[in-house]
């Protein structure tokens, strides 16, 4: 599976590591993705994401429902 948040879209980002010397070798920075399940009241059913630590955050504030509405509605959702 992609190391890609399933409400966010955030993707692994690209870098430089960079020594003491100022030399520059390539990395990348990995968003932090947890799995999650979520009861869906509307649905009776539980779903299970994968989830960033920002999305969960967002969960918590504005609730799953209308997260996935939005999350549906720009395209990000991927079930």
């Amino acid at each position: 599976m992609a190391r890609v948040c399933q409400i966010t879209g955030k993707r692994p980002q690209v870098g430089n590591n960079v020594s003491h010397a100022n030399n520059k070798t390539k990395r990348r920075f990995l968003p932090n993705l947890q799995k999650k399940r979520f009861f869906i009241p509307e649905e009776g059913k539980w779903i299970t994401l994968k989830l960033s630590t920002k999305a969960i955050k967002t969960i918590n504030k504005n609730g799953i429902s209308a997260v996935l509405k939005e999350a549906k509605a720009n395209g990000n959702l991927v079930l």
